[in-house]
């Protein structure tokens, strides 16, 4: 009876084992080819729109090939989850704001209109339902310090691809977490 009692347990295991394996690569048979963790296709356009503002390419590649969405996407995944409902309503309210006034999406009207955009959000003088508050404000201030933080910050958050600030700025990668060495 005992051993039985052992033998059901075992296969409970085991069954469960495989139970969650099923469910972990559920969302990778679904068809679904999302890269994001938080973010959606759409999202994630219209973040490397707003990151290609906030760090413009020139000779040195700008927000959206420095990685900022992916670092932005990963933070609000962890450690910055209590930015995700500032998010979703930022971007659904630039969407809407877009439609009204250019009849696009963000990511899709001119360099000069998008700068036009973000500098009237900048100074929290954007009209409509989503930007009460100074919310307009606030979420452009949210989405730079993250962009900053993305560019600048250590590629091992998600950021910084190819360590592209530090190549720009012309720093080694620091080795050591928490400390810079220099060379004598």
């Amino acid at each position: 009876m005992r051993q039985r009692i052992l033998y059901s347990r075992r296969r409970f295991v085991e069954l469960a084992s495989i139970g969650t394996g099923s469910v972990c690569l559920l969302p990778a048979c679904s068809g679904t080819t999302s890269e994001w963790r938080f973010f959606t296709d759409d999202e994630a356009k219209l973040i490397d729109a707003v990151a290609e503002q906030i760090i413009p390419s020139d000779d040195w590649p700008g927000g959206k090939e420095s990685g900022v969405t992916n670092f932005i996407d990963k933070q609000l995944s962890g450690p910055h989850k209590r930015f995700r409902s500032m998010y979703r309503k930022g971007i659904a309210a630039i969407q809407e704001t877009s439609g009204k006034l250019y009849q696009k999406k963000f990511e899709e009207l001119t360099r000069d209109e998008q700068t036009s955009f973000l500098e009237t959000m900048e100074a929290g003088k954007m009209e409509g339902p989503g930007w009460s508050d100074g919310a307009d404000m606030k979420f452009f201030e949210l989405v730079r310090d993250h962009s900053m933080q993305a560019f600048y910050g250590s590629p091992i958050h998600g950021g910084n691809r190819n360590k592209i600030s530090y190549k720009m700025m012309k720093l080694d990668y620091p080795l050591i977490t928490g400390q810079n060495r220099y060379k004598t």
